[in-house]
């Protein structure tokens, strides 16, 4: 009874030890498989046919060219600038075409500018209206009213100040913030005449304007200062 009961025992076990064992096996094939396959794949994507293009071969042949940096600078944002050997080399010209430009005498710029100031670099006239457009209307307007644009630019008609000839005059000589001093541009007749005009034409006032009233202000240097911080 024992001997068949040890027997028994012995059979079951190697039936389960015959089960485990081709379990094994078939999850080691599973996995053999599998892998073989993973390779297979792998592999396949790291090979192609040299005739085909991939990201790869193109940016290989990239590095291989040689760039055409003139072409660039001809075509990009060179081409303004570009200039050739040739150009390189040659006498140096002016860039402006100066054939086209019209003789100094010719020039209307000139013409304007010898008839305003009749053909010196400085006031000659004595009329103060005259003076007053051709030197102080550009900034105060013809009429007086002032202005704003880039500064602000006092009105000198109907202002109160202007019947004080002496601050037009303390003006002409130093000036006036960003006005400039007309010192050296201006003899004490013209300046006595151009705030004869503030005075009279522009503000109705009676005060009498003299070159003498000009010379009594007047000195050798100018000073760059403000008459108002005084």
């Amino acid at each position: 009874m024992d001997n068949a009961i040890v027997k028994k025992a012995i059979v079951e076990k190697a039936i389960l030890k015959r089960k485990v064992m081709k379990n094994m096996t078939l999850k080691l094939l599973t996995v053999m498989l599998l892998s073989g396959i993973s390779s297979a794949a792998l592999l396949g994507c790291s090979q192609q046919s040299d005739d085909e293009v991939t990201v790869s071969s193109v940016q290989d042949q990239d590095s291989l060219t040689t760039n055409d940096y003139q072409a660039s600078r001809n075509t990009g944002a060179w081409g303004g600038v570009y200039m050739s050997r040739e150009e390189l080399t040659a006498p140096a010209i002016n860039i402006v075409d100066d054939s086209s430009l019209p003789n100094m005498e010719d020039d209307p710029s000139i013409t304007e500018w010898d008839a305003k100031f009749e053909g010196t670099n400085g006031f000659v006239t004595t009329d103060g209206k005259k003076l007053y457009h051709d030197s102080c209307a550009a900034c105060h307007m013809h009429k007086g009213e002032g202005a704003y644009g880039a500064g602000y630019y006092p009105p000198l008609a109907n202002n109160s100040k202007m019947q004080s000839k002496y601050y037009i005059i303390d003006i002409l000589i130093n000036g006036f913030r960003g006005m400039p001093s007309f010192h050296g541009m201006m003899n004490d007749a013209q300046m006595a005449a151009v705030t004869q005009y503030v005075v009279s034409d522009l503000n109705g006032f009676t005060d009498t304007v003299t070159a003498d009233d000009v010379a009594k202000l007047r000195h050798p240097n100018p000073s760059a200062g403000d008459p108002s911080d005084d």
